[in-house]
């Protein structure tokens, strides 16, 4: 049964930092590219950040020398990092996980940026 599971979101200052952990069962981890996307109300679904099996990484420009995305195949766990955290980073969080032509999302987490 093939599970992507997120974990970390909550509420924080902005300047804050927060780090989400999204854990893959079920298929060959190390073989997806895994991306977090997300969706603010009222708005759609974006891509945040992406990394390749083999590590290569892209970012949207909005969260560029601010978001690090990492993995780790021994956990089978993807890493958002996020710092300097801004209100209009509030959304709720999914994690993706892809190789064609299979693809899975997580449920998502909520990151609330606010004083």
């Amino acid at each position: 049964q093939v599970q992507v599971v997120e974990s970390g979101g909550g509420l924080v200052q902005p300047g804050g930092s927060l780090r989400l952990s999204c854990a893959g069962s079920g298929f060959t981890f190390s073989t997806y590219a895994m991306s977090w996307y997300r969706q603010a109300p009222g708005k759609e679904r974006e891509l945040v950040a992406r990394i390749s099996p083999g590590g290569s990484t892209n970012y949207a420009d909005s969260v560029k020398g601010r978001f690090t995305i990492s993995r780790d195949n021994a956990k089978n766990t993807v890493y958002l990092q996020m710092t300097s955290l801004k209100p209009e980073d509030t959304a709720v969080y999914y994690c993706n996980a892809r190789v064609s032509p299979y693809e899975y999302w997580g449920q998502g987490t909520q990151v609330t940026v606010s004083s």
